[in-house]
């Protein structure tokens, strides 16, 4: 891989490093950022610059310690935490959840997801669907899906970016596999796994311009013995690869360094470190998240923290319940300032809950029969609750959503009617967004 150092800038994880920009591979024909770039050709699809960020929280959070607190049960299940009222009357939430708690009329709770898959992996907040029985390929996320139907907003800004980090269990670290629809549709991702490239320190624009021409001269002798015609329009997506490379609108996005110092303040600061096979709490990422759609990428992914709590549970969470306040009511906020509300949909959630019962090390094991999410953004209908739990938090009693349900909700406030659309698969078969019976909540839209 070839990776470009952008400028400096520190972090408020206090690592200073710089920001990567990658290419693709040694030769730049052909892959990553031109496919990136050559599938808006294809497409041939238009529309005006929706987006969603995505906020996986590996592991699998306890959604009867956050959203759906159950205090008639027995002290053995309804655990640590008291609920607090909120800005909308009749509906609480836990107490360490305060800053969310003030903005619940502009947030919508699902108390009653079901269907998860039984694993640890991020697979199906990505994708909406199971990570068994795939096709030839495998699905494709969100983001691949929305960068082969509509293509990059700013052909200098990647449609797609993954920002989700390494971790020591990397299916928390996925930001989003392109599935059948191909490398041209992976995620750009700035940082993570960028980092283990081949640095190129100190490049300068004139040196990488003898690189592109370097590269044109191996085009042309691939062109010249190619009867095929495959190399024809190449160059166009070159030029757009090394447009993105030498242009400011990406590493700007990427630079929280110029941003508005009290904005920045807004999202706090977290803890870098890897926790166990989980993810550091990285606050900036909200920040980072907001700068790419408004920048104009289509989608974002990202994953905060560790949550998969069999041990010690409430401690754990009273560490990292105030960071998430913190950073998701900052990043509703910010949207909301910027007018961009109505435009961008944000989706937080975890592959599974945890179960009713507190075990012997107190802690909450796994439970995929029920989980939550939060929504906003997206002109939804926000300040409310969907769905209800039985008195123990163990089953979906009321309005059973599926994960399919919100992604067809999400694509509807991007302007994609999930009835109608398709991608074909590697055989060339029409493939829908969502899985079937999947259709838009009505409560939200």
């Amino acid at each position: 891989m070839l990776t470009i150092l952008g400028g400096q800038s520190v972090f408020c994880d206090g690592i200073s490093r710089r920001n990567f920009l990658r290419i693709g591979a040694l030769g730049l024909g052909g892959l990553a950022l031109p496919q990136l770039l050559e599938a808006e050709s294809r497409s041939g699809i238009k529309s005006s610059h929706k987006a969603v960020i995505m906020i996986f929280l590996p592991g699998g959070p306890s959604h009867q310690d956050m959203f759906d607190l159950k205090m008639d049960a027995p002290s053995e299940v309804r655990g640590e935490f008291r609920p607090i009222s909120t800005s909308v009357p009749g509906i609480q939430i836990c107490e360490h959840l305060p800053l969310t708690a003030k903005m619940m009329n502009r947030l919508a709770i699902i108390r009653s997801m079901v269907g998860a898959d039984p694993d640890h992996d991020a697979f199906q907040c990505l994708t909406g669907r199971s990570i068994r029985n795939q096709p030839p390929g495998g699905w494709p996320s969100m983001g691949a899906a929305l960068s082969k139907l509509h293509g990059p907003v700013n052909r200098l800004v990647p449609p797609f970016v993954g920002l989700s980090p390494k971790m020591g269990e990397m299916r928390w670290a996925r930001s989003g596999d392109p599935g059948f629809l191909g490398v041209a549709h992976a995620p750009f991702k700035p940082n993570g796994a960028g980092k283990g490239d081949l640095v190129l320190s100190g490049t300068s624009l004139d040196r990488l311009s003898d690189r592109k021409s370097l590269l044109a001269s191996f085009d042309q002798f691939r062109r010249d013995i190619d009867a095929s015609g495959m190399m024809e329009g190449l160059d166009s997506f070159n030029e757009q690869a090394f447009g993105v490379l030498t242009s400011s609108r990406l590493l700007d996005a990427l630079d929280i360094e110029r941003e508005d110092p009290k904005v920045r303040a807004s999202y706090g600061k977290g803890d870098p470190k890897n926790r166990d096979d989980g993810g550091p709490k990285l606050m900036e990422q909200f920040l980072i998240a907001r700068r790419l759609v408004e920048a104009g990428s289509r989608c974002v992914t990202l994953a905060f923290s560790r949550w998969d709590h069999h041990g010690r549970n409430f401690e754990a969470l009273r560490q990292d319940l105030p960071l998430l306040d913190q950073g998701l009511t900052a990043l509703v906020e910010d949207i909301r300032q910027r007018g961009l509300d109505k435009d961008v949909s944000v989706i937080v959630w975890g592959e599974f809950g945890r179960t009713p019962f507190i075990n012997k090390d107190g802690g909450r094991d796994h439970w995929p029969r029920v989980s939550c999410a939060v929504l906003a953004g997206g002109g939804m209908k926000t300040g409310q609750v969907i769905g209800a739990t039985d008195r123990l938090g163990g089953e979906a009693v009321d309005r059973p959503v599926r994960f399919g349900d919100v992604f067809a909700t999400l694509y509807q406030n991007l302007g994609i009617d999930v009835s109608k659309t398709t991608l074909p698969d590697l055989a060339g078969r029409p493939q829908y967004l969502v899985e079937d019976g999947s259709t838009p909540i009505r409560e939200l839209i």
